[in-house]
């Protein structure tokens, strides 16, 4: 079975930074592109980054663009979502999702049927 374990996660300061790791665990598998997402209490799960390892990356919206930059490495499917000038609205549960079925491929990256999903990890953005 595959995990997706997310870290880096914790309680920062408006304006400050944090990066999270999302690593994965358990048997081999392929992953064609990795993202991430964020559930505030009370909202909709918000997409917030991916990458597809083949090339090209994607970003959320305004609410994050310029600010949260989302890197990793295909042959770990590790991927890293880097953010700073956090505010106190990015406080949410940030989680990593995989796409191992290749529906990446044929699809913008907001809209791919992630079929691998982490825990989540707490981000808390003070004011």
């Amino acid at each position: 079975q595959v995990q997706l374990v997310e870290s880096g996660g914790g309680l920062v300061q408006a304006g400050g930074s944090l990066r999270l790791s999302c690593a994965a665990s358990g048997r081999t598998f392929r992953s064609y592109a990795m993202g991430w997402f964020r559930q505030a209490p009370g909202k909709e799960r918000e997409f917030v980054a991916a990458i597809r390892w083949s090339g090209g990356s994607a970003y959320g919206g305004d609410s994050v663009k310029g600010r949260f930059t989302i890197s990793g490495d295909s042959a770990k499917n590790t991927v890293y979502l880097q953010m700073n000038s956090l505010k106190p609205e990015d406080t949410a549960v940030y989680t990593c999702a995989a796409d191992s079925s290749g529906s990446s491929r044929y699809r913008t990256l907001s809209t791919v049927e992630y079929d691998v999903w982490g825990q989540g990890t707490q981000v808390t953005v003070s004011s």
